[in-house]
């Protein structure tokens, strides 16, 4: 995830697609094989436009090893400091081409993971919270420089199963990060995750903070909420995403008694769920050979 005030751009690869209709079809004929089941999720938002670019590729065009990821046309290399990730691939629902290189300088790596469910399931790892990231896109032909963040998520059954909802945010605080995330586990109390990491990458759990509310999303209305200082009002700077059952957003808040920005994600799994949100996804997210 990168960003430079004017744009953003958001990259995940996907092994065992968790958002993927395929996926979830195969699962329930017995047949969820999650490396027949890759993408390259490609968001860019801001001036130039938006662009959305998630195709779904099976085990054939998957290559993987402790350093390297390939998924179709599309690759991920890490050398131990730097991320390099270079992207090809088509967006959805009307075709057009992102290409080109991004580059993640990790300023310090993490070395805490934590548990998002009550049975181990789920697991969640902030690698590099605060990282420098170069952007060099040829379609469109766009170049940046920001500041960026990049995890990494596993889990040993689907997100809907555990998850009912969840939001979570991330704010560049300049010498260091916060991150927020709060989720509704099925089986379990929720849990609220709130974190300072030190420039060092050094992880500080704090207590978690107040709720505070948030608006819906405007054309899908999907729930939005998160945590902020007492007695601070949190705004909705600008809605990045707003997908049936998904929304990206950028808010003005208060962590720890200071002023910032952060990027927001919003996801309601119950959402996902439903048949008429299922029949959608193939739209925006293609399944190719």
């Amino acid at each position: 995830m990168s960003d430079d005030g004017k744009h953003g751009l958001t990259v995940i690869a996907f092994i065992g697609s968790v958002f993927s209709p395929y996926y979830a079809l195969a699962r329930r004929f017995g047949r969820g094989d999650p490396l027949n089941h890759c993408s390259v999720n490609v968001v860019l938002t801001g001036a130039g436009g938006n662009r959305w670019c998630m195709t779904e590729r099976g085990r054939n065009r998957l290559d993987r090893d402790q350093r390297s990821l390939s998924i179709g046309p599309s690759s991920l290399d890490w050398d131990g400091t730097a991320l390099t990730i270079r992207i090809d691939e088509t967006t959805m629902p009307v075709p057009s081409r992102v290409s080109g290189t991004i580059r993640v300088h990790a300023h310090a790596l993490t070395e805490r993971s934590f548990t998002l469910d009550a049975a181990g399931r789920h697991r969640w790892w902030p690698i590099s919270p605060r990282s420098r990231v170069e952007v060099e896109l040829d379609r469109p032909g766009l170049r940046w420089r920001g500041t960026g963040y990049f995890d990494t998520n596993a889990g040993d059954e689907a997100l809907e199963d555990a998850f009912s909802q969840w939001d979570w945010c991330r704010a560049d605080l300049g010498n260091g990060a916060a991150i927020l995330y709060n989720v509704d586990r099925r089986a379990a109390p929720p849990l609220a995750l709130s974190l300072r990491i030190a420039p060092d990458g050094a992880v500080e759990m704090g207590d978690p903070l107040p709720p505070a509310r948030l608006p819906p999303t405007t054309w899908w209305r999907i729930p939005r909420a998160t945590r902020a200082d007492p007695d601070h009002r949190v705004t909705v700077r600008e809605t990045l995403v707003d997908a049936p059952f998904y929304a990206r957003s950028v808010l003005e808040t208060s962590i720890g008694s200071r002023p910032a920005t952060a990027v927001h994600e919003s996801l309601s799994l119950d959402r996902f769920r439903m048949p008429w949100v299922q029949a959608l996804l193939p739209f925006r997210m293609p399944r190719r050979p």
